[in-house]
């Protein structure tokens, strides 16, 4: 969750520049960079680091002029270094090229440019777009920038300048937000609109594939044939901290929404053009490499364990190889059966938990392959692990995971993709049946999410319950154990999950008069037993919220109350599932006064035993 800021108008750049993106510092970053105008031209710094740092350097530099453009890097493609920060530029720095998103084709722009003696210094998909529009320079900003959109796939929101053109900047978007702030005599860029409002309060936004030309009088706005646009302004009267929320009341409801983007930014880049076929760049994990794997451990905590009990049915199911999912912190004391015919895959959002990390180094001791699937860039456990997968969610500013739990497992779901082809499980058109179905889930997200005025309701209504219990079989278990743990997180209501086909066995004791149970009943094998699940806790008073697949109507004839979830395969149904459960925890905690996105006793990371 990169951020761009730029300038041009009278005053000092840099300052502003700085400022601003101080201003987005919440979004997180592991390095920032601006480019000025300067008397000699395009003048680029770039540290690796804080913010601060990059200040340092500015000053000693005496970076000086009236138009810039900055950025703020969370690591994607390579490491968090100086020399992948941005701005990049081409090779004779004539242009530099600030960006947010993901270039899905950048492998084979980097391809092109090598065949034409131009080489990347950098490790990022950002590099290229600069080099690309070297080559497509037309004299013209605007017109070149149109040449590279249509050469680019993927997300991006672009702040482009070049020395030639003391005047100008020329920014595009496309599924990566970008709003333009308006002065007098002045004008602004940035990703968002909190690393502005100390400057102006009159914004236009710009939606996807516009290109806009800003001028230090003038703003000019193109759609995506070129034709001239009008665009309305809009005027904000957000305070800050609402703004660095996107207008939402917490951090963690503005993830929640971020998660159709999450999933699409996170699949797309990793299916091939034919789409029957998963590519995971970089991955030592061929098929050589796993034709001497016997087992595959999964260890995780927290969330990221509930993702690993998903990962180890998919594994299965789809790879048709042994899964074992084990507590980071119990990993190292069981004298785990692993050795060199074991791959071993740790998750963890932050790549810092000091559990995780520990077995991981107990996995590599034991002569393991050791997979991490991790969100940031550059952590411990992304540089200790044998092998790495990003999940590339940005940053979590909320304590309680939401959006890094569904990039969680829409990694899962791609990996399990990829094991089942190396190992002969998946043929080709199974694959390509099943990215289908996994390409549609951020569409089938967005429409839960929509409806989430349906969860508030129920959630008000039990917020102030002393036991809520969830319940489910299968896949529905483990999405039923992560609902638990957000409502316990957040809310701070005694809530426990089980096993439904386990409540016969002595938890159904717990069951009595008025007691609310949510049970999950999305997998076509198991909707019979749950609708007897359901019955069961019913004759004992409960009442029961049924969560199931629009296809399932028997569940409604038994259940109390019942929300539906687009019909979905049963083995991609779980990333749809835990989202209703998320709202309900949020707006649980909302009724009950709870600090939402700072929950009392907890930790993001945790970096402690």
């Amino acid at each position: 969750m990169c951020g761009i800021v730029g300038y041009i108008g009278q005053k000092d750049a840099s300052q502003i520049l700085l400022d601003g993106l101080r201003k987005l510092e919440y979004r997180g970053y592991d390095s920032a960079g601006i480019a000025i105008h300067s008397a000699d031209g395009l003048e680029i710094v770039k540290e690796a680091g804080r913010i601060a740092r990059l200040s340092e350097e500015v000053a000693r530099k005496a970076t000086n002029g009236s138009v810039g453009i900055a950025h703020t890097r969370w690591a994607t493609h390579g490491a968090p270094t100086k020399i992948n920060a941005h701005p990049h530029t081409d090779a004779h720095q004539t242009i530099a090229i600030v960006h947010n998103g993901i270039i899905e084709n950048y492998l084979d722009i980097k391809k092109e440019l090598s065949g034409k003696g131009i080489t990347c210094v950098s490790e990022t998909d950002t590099e290229v777009v600069a080099h690309l529009a070297a080559l497509l320079w037309d004299g013209d900003l605007v017109t070149t920038m149109h040449a590279i959109t249509t050469r680019l796939r993927g997300s991006y929101a672009l702040a482009m300048m070049h020395a030639s053109d003391r005047n100008t900047i020329v920014v595009t978007r496309k599924d990566s937000p970008l709003v333009i702030g308006e002065g007098e005599s002045e004008n602004y860029v940035a990703s968002d609109i909190t690393a502005l409002l100390s400057y102006t309060r009159e914004f236009k936004l710009l939606e996807d594939n516009q290109i806009a030309r800003i001028g230090r009088n003038s703003i000019e706005i193109f759609d995506a044939s070129l034709h001239p646009v009008s665009v309305e302004s809009m005027h904000v009267s957000w305070d800050a901290l609402a703004a660095e929320k996107g207008g939402h009341a917490h951090f963690m409801l503005k993830e929640m929404m971020e998660e159709p983007k999450v999933v699409r930014d996170t699949i797309r880049p990793r299916i091939n053009e034919s789409k029957d076929a998963v590519v995971l760049e970089g991955l030592g994990l061929d098929k050589e490499l796993l034709a001497g794997i016997d087992k595959i451990f999964i260890t995780a905590c927290g969330t990221a364990y509930h993702a690993g009990m998903v990962a180890k049915y998919l594994f299965e199911h789809l790879g048709g190889i042994p899964v074992e999912v084990e507590f980071a912190s119990e990993f190292r004391y069981r004298n785990p059966l692993v050795g060199s015919r074991t791959l071993v895959i740790v998750i963890s959002q932050s790549g810092e938990t000091a559990d995780t990390l520990a077995a991981l180094r107990e996995a590599k001791r034991l002569g393991a392959h050791v997979l991490a699937i991790v969100n940031t860039v550059g952590s411990s456990i992304a540089r200790e692990a044998d092998d790495v997968i990003y999940t590339w969610a940005g940053p979590e500013i909320a304590v309680a995971s939401t959006k890094a739990y569904i990039a969680q497992l829409s990694v899962i779901h791609l990996l399990a993709v990829h094991i089942g082809t190396l190992r002969n499980v998946m043929d080709r058109s199974a694959v390509r049946a099943y990215l289908a179905e996994l390409e549609k889930i951020p569409e089938k997200i967005a429409t839960i999410l929509e409806q989430r005025h349906v969860v508030q309701q129920l959630a008000e209504r039990f917020a102030h319950a002393g036991d809520i219990f969830f319940i489910g079989r299968g896949f529905d278990y483990n999405i039923a154990l992560e609902g638990s743990l957000k409502l316990k997180e957040i809310s701070y209501i005694h809530s426990e999950a089980y096993a439904a086909g386990e409540l016969k066995h002595g938890t159904i004791a717990l069951i009595e008069e008025g007691t609310f149970v949510a049970a999950l009943c999305t997998q076509g094998t198991m909707i019979d037993k749950m609708v007897s699940n359901i019955k069961e806790v019913k004759a004992r008073g409960a009442q029961v919220l049924g969560i199931t697949c629009e296809r399932f109507g028997s569940v409604s004839e038994v259940a109390d109350m019942t929300l539906y979830l687009p019909d979905t395969p049963d083995n991609l149904v779980p990333i749809l599932a835990v989202v209703p459960l998320q709202l309900f925890a949020y707006y649980c905690a909302l009724e009950r006064g709870c600090d939402v996105d700072k929950p009392r006793n907890l930790a993001k990371s945790v970096t402690v035993e």
